[in-house]
């Protein structure tokens, strides 16, 4: 029976050994993280809504000033009167009875041309478009901002694989020493020089780091799934990624952090013109307590068909030129109410400015201590690898001499597999501390 399951077992395993290379029947592209970083940007649709956005601000930006130029305006109208006009002319008796004199037609055909020239509206034109003009500039910060969050997931999932990998490197390590292990201990206790127990035990440790191996093969594959959906592949797209994990970019000083980000986060410089972009509407409120003035010119024909030639009453063409003004000095208070209005979403903005830098330089320390508690546990975990392997190798020497256990054996293959695994997170987790403060300065590379 149990050399039947053998057969089974073997037969199962070359199916799959087979079925692998037709899962990748093509081997992946070596991408280096200059590249994924090319790619995610190109295609992130966070940038291109961003980008759309940008768009409609340069859109906006261009209806503001077209209040600072000239409006025309045409029009053509036709009026029926019930009757044609006229007056009653009481005559000179006897030479002239009296009678109704008509004076117009009742068929009226006007066609008219408007040209109006804003002229002075308070400086509401003015600062609307410098308004529109900062708008463009809060969207392009925008775009920025979505750029680097991208560049920073990308990072993220980029050294998470490379991590991932490390660990599952280490799982099958620990899985082949645990088997060899095993293979010691069947032999001893095949002479009747170790007790049962042991040998249960090395096969427990086994299925423990065949299940461990398991688990982080599964980690790298969620790992390069989450990498092909920020660069927006197929989510079982064949990923290889080009590994640098051991070039430790060197940590710069927190106050070179905080001066960096103060002068190039998108955020900080976005919530600036907000709150400029905030005053400025005040000052257009403010407009509404002056006069307006516009020129205007009026060209018009007339006539009693629809081709407008004028008719025997009035001649088919006149035009004017005219300067109208106009104020309205009393609202009840209106105006002075949005400009109250106005002042108080302006601190508002000032606010937010001041939450924003404070947010900031949260951010930026944050990042800064976990680089250097990665930095620190880079450091003592590539100690402790070279601690643990000598461990394990007095450990195995003495079981070999029957002068030590087997649990030594195991728990200081345990020892050794954690210091490796401690070691390839510490590395990954500096990368991805790295990338977080290059993001929280504002920068995608230093």
């Amino acid at each position: 029976m149990r050399a039947v399951l053998n057969i089974t077992l073997k037969t199962l395993a070359f199916m799959l050994a087979l079925a692998g290379p037709l899962w990748s029947a093509q081997p992946a592209e070596i991408l280096t993280l200059d590249e994924s970083i090319a790619i995610a940007t190109r295609q992130s649709l966070g940038i291109l809504s961003a980008q759309e956005g940008l768009l409609a601000a340069e859109s906006q930006r261009k209806e503001a000033f077209t209040a600072f130029l000239p409006k025309v305006s045409t029009s053509y109208t036709y009026t029926l009167l019930n009757r044609d006009p006229h007056s009653y002319f009481q005559g000179f008796p006897p030479l002239l009875p009296a009678g109704y004199i008509v004076g117009g037609t009742r068929d009226n055909y006007t066609w008219a041309f408007d040209i109006k020239q804003p002229l002075f509206a308070g400086g509401a034109i003015r600062e609307g478009y410098a308004a529109s003009r900062l708008g463009v500039d809060i969207a392009d910060f925008a775009t920025q901002a979505r750029t680097l969050d991208t560049i920073l997931q990308v990072k993220t999932a980029y050294f998470s694989i490379l991590k991932a990998e490390r660990v599952l490197e280490v799982a099958r390590q620990s899985e082949a020493l645990l088997q060899a292990h095993l293979d010691n201990t069947q032999g001893f206790y095949d002479v009747q020089m170790i007790a049962r127990n042991d040998l249960l035990r090395a096969e427990v440790e086994l299925a423990n780091g065949r299940k461990y191996a398991l688990h982080s093969a599964n980690a790298v594959e969620m790992a390069k799934s989450q990498f092909n959906i920020i660069l927006r592949r197929p989510i079982n797209t064949a990923v290889e990624v080009q590994d640098t994990m051991n070039t430790l970019p060197p940590s710069p000083s927190l106050d070179e952090c905080l001066s960096e980000a103060e002068k190039h986060r998108a955020e900080i410089k976005a919530a600036d013109l907000m709150v400029r972009q905030s005053r400025g509407a005040v000052r257009i409120a403010r407009s509404e307590y002056y006069p307006s003035l516009n020129a205007v010119g009026h060209f018009q024909r007339f006539g009693d068909k629809p081709d407008v030639t004028g008719t025997i009453y009035q001649d088919k063409e006149s035009w004017y030129v005219s300067a109208a003004a106009s104020w309205t000095f009393w609202e009840w208070g209106r105006t002075k109410d949005r400009v109250d209005a106005g002042k108080a979403r302006a601190n508002q903005m000032e606010y937010a400015l001041s939450n924003t830098q404070d947010q900031v330089r949260l951010e930026v320390k944050s990042s800064w201590l976990e680089i250097k508690d990665a930095e620190e546990q880079v450091a003592v975990t590539f100690k402790a690898i070279a601690q643990a392997e000598e461990n394990f190798r007095i450990s195995q020497e003495r079981y070999k001499e029957q002068v030590g256990t087997a649990t030594e054996v195991l728990d200081a293959q345990t020892l050794l597999t954690r210091a490796k695994a401690d070691h390839a997170n510490a590395l990954g987790d500096y990368q991805i501390a790295y990338a977080r403060l290059e993001r929280a300065m504002g920068r995608a590379h230093f």
